[in-house]
């Protein structure tokens, strides 16, 4: 299976943070959802900033202008942590 392979239904339908995850629909029909410690600007950003998200990478990517944030669906689906955080650190441990 090729990773790098385009799937038009991974693109990003909607984003929801809440206090403690990352949700985001996709036009497939699946829901990833990751914890926002994950994310360390997203963690420590306000809920507005949160919402103020804006779909990029041609639709497979999340930006949020405020913390100069972006997510891909594609690192998103493989569970990538942004690096440095202590979630990464324990990957690399396991």
């Amino acid at each position: 299976m090729n990773f790098s392979e385009i799937n038009p239904g991974e693109r990003v339908k909607d984003v929801i943070c809440t206090d403690d995850q990352i949700i985001v629909d996709l036009y497939d029909g699946r829901t990833i959802s990751v914890p926002l410690t994950w994310y360390p600007r997203l963690l420590h950003a306000n809920s507005e900033q949160r919402k103020n998200w804006r779909v990029s990478g041609g639709g497979f990517g999340i930006h949020w202008p405020e913390i100069d944030e972006d997510l891909s669906t594609e690192g998103l689906l493989r569970g990538a942590p942004a690096p440095g955080t202590s979630a990464t650190k324990h990957k690399k441990a396991s």
